[in-house]
């Protein structure tokens, strides 16, 4: 019987989780804090905004980014966009890298409550970069 109640409890936990609120991000080198990201959700949708850069000047703007991105204020600036829920992922949207100004594609993946894979790829998962991001609130 105490089996049954700690595969309710896990299963009660698990569920319950979302990627929705605040993640910290970390440069992948020297793994300094690099920002804050805030992610949401409208209707079946995430999307996520840097609120606060550790490594910008206050005012900084995206100077590599392309179109309706380039020359925005850094802070404020979306990044992720268009992901929705797949199962225990989170995919089919995008992920702009501010540095460069370079889209991917993206999907997140949450590993547990506190920590948050992040994968940006070009064409198929198999070929990008992967970071984890750790709650913040």
């Amino acid at each position: 019987m105490k089996f049954l109640y700690i595969l309710l409890f896990i299963s009660l936990t698990t569920n319950g989780q979302t990627i929705i609120g605040k993640w910290e991000t970390f440069d992948d080198k020297t793994k300094e804090k690099k920002a804050v990201i805030e992610i949401n959700k409208t209707d079946n949708t995430y999307s996520a905004k840097i609120v606060t850069s550790y490594t910008a000047e206050k005012n900084a703007l995206c100077k590599a980014c392309k179109g309706i991105k380039k020359d925005k204020p850094i802070i404020g600036l979306h990044i992720i966009e268009n992901i929705k829920k797949d199962g225990n992922e989170f995919n089919g949207g995008t992920i702009l890298d501010p540095e460069n100004g370079k889209t991917y594609k993206c999907y997140l993946q949450l590993v547990s409550n506190n920590k948050l894979k992040v994968r940006g790829f070009l064409g198929v998962a198999l070929f990008g970069r992967t970071q984890y991001w750790i709650r913040k609130e």
